[in-house]
């Protein structure tokens, strides 16, 4: 770095590459949790195939991100969806093959599948 200039602009390219990650309004949010129980059953991969498949689809009013513990360590690895209106949906035992599905019927298509969900 030679300049402060120099440096806002990588910052606001970094930004860019991960700005499914900023707040936006009316936007769905899509959590994962990745704690350590999160973790052992697989979150990392499904969390990989949430932000593929958001920046495959250019989904600009989605955000995905980290949480930690949801407290269902035994139906991990798990996914909240936030809908813009509030809407919480909580889906359980994920894989990336599920979240890949959840982003085209849930997300893109405005169907939860109820079938992935906890209390189903």
């Amino acid at each position: 770095m030679k300049s402060l200039e120099e440096l806002k602009a990588l910052r606001e390219k970094a930004r860019e590459n991960i700005g499914i990650r900023h707040e936006k309004q009316n936007a769905v949010r899509v959590l994962v949790g990745v704690a350590t129980c999160g973790i052992a059953a697989g979150a990392r991969p499904v969390l990989s195939a949430l932000v593929a498949e958001v920046q495959k689809e250019k989904l600009e009013d989605v955000i995905v991100s980290q949480t930690g513990c949801m407290g269902l360590c035994q139906q991990e690895p798990t996914v909240e969806v936030i809908d813009a209106d509030g809407t919480k949906t909580t889906y359980v035992k994920m894989t990336p093959e599920k979240a890949i599905k959840v982003i085209h019927s849930h997300i893109i298509g405005k169907k939860p599948i109820a079938e992935y969900t906890f209390g189903r």
